[in-house]
């Protein structure tokens, strides 16, 4: 185990604290009565923790409520779990984030069930849940012949097959990604003309290019940004504009991109070539984006006024 190696992309900025649900829970308040301001904002807050999260249950305990990050390599849990499971960690493995490399507890799973499917032995990282802002995380480890949807007119993450999902119906644009180390890579994408890996990752806010992008652009820095990653380590990044981002027919105008020297992607193998984290941020000009893991496809449903390309020209298995 000790030569192990987990990936992970950046922690969502948008995590809701933990206290917000705890405080929705311990409300008493006539329900007929008017809310006051602070009260609306964390049942918001709640409303949309749920709504990115998924319920899971480990060891016939829970539920919990668990982050869905493409850009993680195996499923994360935290010490809410291990107190409440009496989880021992059994060894140490190198855990690789956006922005730094450090040594973690495993932890051993003897049952996760979410989505109508049950995993049993499963091995996770032990994190600190201030650093997610979940009680878990469900990373490809336990995605790999299911579906994906991310649904930003209804603001929900979602999970299932396919066909529970709508199957392929309404998305204009389906394109073929490969694998490696289980991540779904978009392999002939070009950012500003320059050939460049495209990594979705629902776990990142922002998207985040390497310094090999950063020198073949020859982008020019606007401003800088802070961020964490899953060990919540600072990350200070370079951001500037890409003028385009094309992937098939479908482009992409004024993309901002954060610019870092990334351990994950190194380990990915992209120490040397332009790749690009496609966050959150910049997938919401989507009316769905669906990341298919069985037939190794990403599907994309474009509003209407936002459509740049033949719509004959459906690219099904275009790569």
């Amino acid at each position: 185990m000790a030569n192990r190696q987990f990936l992970f992309g950046l922690l969502l900025a948008c995590a809701v604290p933990a206290s917000v649900p705890v405080l929705a829970e311990e409300t008493d308040a006539d329900p007929t009565a008017e809310k006051s301001p602070e009260l609306v904002e964390v049942e918001l807050a709640k409303d949309r923790y749920e709504r990115l999260t998924v319920p899971v249950v480990i060891d016939g305990k829970g539920p919990y409520r668990f982050f869905i990050d493409t850009g993680a390599q195996a499923t994360v849990v935290t010490s809410r779990i291990t107190e409440d499971l009496s989880l021992e960690p059994f060894s140490r493995a190198m855990l690789v984030a956006m922005g730094s490399s450090r040594e973690v507890d495993l932890i051993a799973i003897d049952r996760l069930e979410f989505a109508d499917r049950t995993l049993s032995g499963l091995v996770s990282p032990l994190l600190e849940r201030q650093h997610i802002g979940a009680d878990g995380i469900l990373g490809l480890d336990t995605l790999q012949d299911l579906r994906v949807l991310i649904d930003f007119n209804e603001g929900r993450m979602t999970v299932a097959d396919a066909k529970a999902l709508g199957g392929n119906a309404g998305y204009e644009i389906i394109v073929r990604a490969r694998s490696r180390l289980g991540q779904m890579i978009i392999t002939d994408a070009r950012l500003n003309g320059v050939k460049t890996a495209v990594i979705i990752d629902t776990g990142a806010q922002n998207s985040v290019g390497n310094l090999a992008l950063y020198k073949r652009l020859r982008a020019r820095a606007k401003h800088k940004v802070v961020t964490s990653d899953v060990h919540g380590t600072e990350i200070l990044s370079d951001v500037a504009f890409a003028k385009r981002l094309e992937i098939g027919p479908m482009q992409l105008n004024r993309i901002p991109i954060s610019f870092v020297d990334s351990p994950a992607l190194d380990a990915l193998g992209y120490a040397d070539e332009p790749a690009l984290i496609l966050g959150m941020g910049n997938l919401r000009m989507f009316n769905r984006v669906a990341i298919d893991f069985p037939t190794r496809r990403v599907l994309f449903d474009v509003p209407e006024e936002s459509i740049r390309h033949d719509a004959s020209r459906l690219i099904d298995g275009w790569h």
